[in-house]
């Protein structure tokens, strides 16, 4: 399947474009747009998001984001197994000031793509100034989880469950580890240690989830929260995200992902070394069934 570009919102597959846009009063709606694949995301469907944050950025009548997914889950994580899986891609880089990835070899290679594609673009949407709220209903794997942890809310549906299974692959938790931040330090290893789901509720109790409602509910109520905070002054907004965000950092947030990294590529490398491939012999179907019971999502 090949990727073509389309007008501001970003890229589009064969059968459409992977990422939705649309405005709804002062909320721009985002949606992932690969349900077929359980919303796992490629490159294109990166650059598509980055493309409809700016349009969002971008449009004064914008006060909030809201991000979701069509289909019957939010992301199944990082796309290894599908036919517009394009790793071979390059793209206009946006998130770092590095080499293109594709006429490179091993680490060199994996380094500079995971920098920008991952690591770097939920970096640079952490530090989107406007309000950005995740809406999260089925399954939220691995990479969706990054995608979810770049926003400042989340709001689950009550059939919502999260997860990070890469340790199953020998890979210590995925690009944007937030994991001791967005909950805390035991129930990280928790997360990561057994690789199993956690319903949106227990995310809740943990803090990672802001609020948990019907699936039924799920765009009604976050809509409405979202025309809340859009009342709140624009400027007001932007500086109190920032000093959040600040604070995070002086406690070590930016700085560990940094140092977590560079272990990420490291176990990379070992299993490349060790069993012939850098996702330790896994493929996308023995990955699903922690996920989204398909064979489309998680690590890459």
């Amino acid at each position: 399947m090949t990727a073509t570009w389309n007008t501001p919102d970003g890229a589009t597959m064969n059968d459409g474009p992977v990422v939705t846009y649309e405005r709804v009063g002062n909320v721009a709606v985002v949606r992932l747009n690969r349900p077929e694949y359980r919303n796992a995301q490629n490159s294109a469907m990166t650059y598509a998001l980055d493309a409809a944050y700016t349009r969002a950025v971008d449009d004064e009548r914008v006060k909030v984001i809201v991000l979701g997914g069509n289909g019957p889950h939010f992301c199944a994580g990082h796309d290894i197994g599908t036919p517009g899986r394009d790793t071979d891609r390059s793209f206009d880089r946006k998130a770092v000031l590095w080499w293109d990835h594709t006429d490179k070899q091993g680490g060199d290679q994996r380094f500079a793509r995971e920098s920008e594609v991952y690591l770097g673009m939920c970096r640079r949407w952490r530090e989107i100034p406007k309000p950005m709220i995740a809406m999260v209903h089925g399954a939220c794997i691995a990479g969706g989880l990054m995608l979810a942890w770049a926003c400042d809310f989340v709001i689950a549906s009550d059939d919502a469950f999260f997860a990070d299974p890469v340790v199953r692959m020998g890979i210590p938790g995925v690009e944007y580890f937030a994991h001791p931040w967005v909950m805390n330090p035991r129930a990280a290893k928790e997360l990561l240690f057994t690789g199993d789901r956690i319903s949106a509720q227990r995310c809740y109790e943990l803090g990672m989830v802001n609020r948990v409602v019907p699936r039924e509910r799920l765009l009604e109520d976050t809509l409405e929260i979202a025309e809340r905070i859009g009342a709140m002054p624009r400027f007001g907004l932007a500086l109190a995200k920032k000093a959040v965000n600040q604070a995070e950092d002086l406690q070590g947030m930016r700085a560990g992902m940094d140092s977590v990294f560079g272990l990420h590529h490291f176990a990379h490398a070992h299993n490349a070394e060790v069993a012939g491939d850098t996702l330790g012999g896994l493929d996308a179907r023995a990955m699903g069934a922690s996920g989204a019971r398909s064979a489309t999502g998680d690590e890459s």
